[in-house]
């Protein structure tokens, strides 16, 4: 065993044979008494139908919708932390995400952080009527326009995508943490101007490069104090030891998350073995 103080968290347990009320349960319920840190949940809306690259799964492949997915997990834990991972913002109404993240972190007292990206799959964009050419920029201002429903006491924005003014909505979120996903500088620029959080994914030696790209963009990027340190999650893509854990950490990532899913061992083994890294 190797001691270390970073935290990790299961990705991907709202897909394939996890679904069930049954097994989510049990998953749950075992992630947390493991001494997991954090539960986070995919998000494809709909999947190229027949599979094209670069889609992440064959369109048959079942995924749970992530915030009813976490509504449960909530239910059934009571410390795990809860994030998306990723919730694809641009093609997501932000006045009614806005609401459901609220919901969801006012019913799980707190533990709930939205994570965000851009997308990268047109047909998608297509299925839900959103424009792809623009979603870095719809991703942007639905963050800003988020931010002032959960934080202004009269909520007002005026943009390009969104717009509203004379209302308010209740209750707030309790910790309206975002984490921001996606290894692009844009995607590096947002989660350093609008993130609590960075979500990566990726090899220890990806991991490095896009920490070194990181810190350079910071140099040159606006980031205003009440977003505190950025914190640094990485998706580990790699077949996981002692060693390669150590690496992540020596890097200084703070959050570890993995998918047990993809490991050759029974689930249930492959949680065990992943958290005993770091305890």
């Amino acid at each position: 065993m190797v001691v270390l103080i970073m935290d990790m968290g299961v990705q991907g347990l709202n897909t394939g044979d996890s679904i069930s009320p049954l097994e989510t349960r049990r998953l749950a319920t075992l992630v947390e008494s493991l001494g997991y840190r954090s539960w986070w949940a995919v998000e494809h809306v709909v999947l190229p139908s027949p599979r094209v690259d670069p889609s992440p799964a064959e369109p048959g492949n079942p995924m749970l919708d992530p915030l009813v997915g976490l509504g449960f997990v909530a239910g059934v834990t009571s410390r795990l932390e809860l994030g998306t991972g990723i919730v694809i913002l641009p093609q997501r109404n932000p006045v009614v995400l806005a609401k459901q993240v609220a919901s969801l972190d006012v019913l799980s007292g707190g533990r709930f952080t939205l994570g965000i990206g851009t997308g990268y799959l047109e047909p998608e964009f297509a299925a839900v009527g959103v424009p792809f050419a623009d979603r870095g920029r719809r991703t942007d201002e639905y963050i800003d326009a988020m931010r002032a429903l959960w934080h202004s006491p009269a909520p007002s924005f005026d943009g390009k995508y969104v717009s509203f003014s004379g209302v308010d909505a209740h209750p707030r979120p309790a910790n309206a943490r975002i984490a921001v996903g996606g290894a692009s500088d844009a995607a590096l620029r947002r989660a350093l101007s609008r993130g609590n959080a960075w979500i990566g994914i990726g090899s220890p030696e990806e991991t490095e490069a896009n920490l070194k790209r990181l810190r350079r963009l910071s140099a040159v990027t606006s980031r205003p104090e009440s977003l505190g340190a950025l914190k640094i999650n990485i998706v580990a893509t790699v077949a996981l030891d002692a060693s390669v854990v150590r690496q992540y950490e020596d890097l200084g990532v703070d959050q570890l998350i993995v998918y047990p899913g993809a490991s050759d061992l029974p689930m249930d083994e492959a949680l065990a073995k992943f958290i005993g890294f770091v305890q």
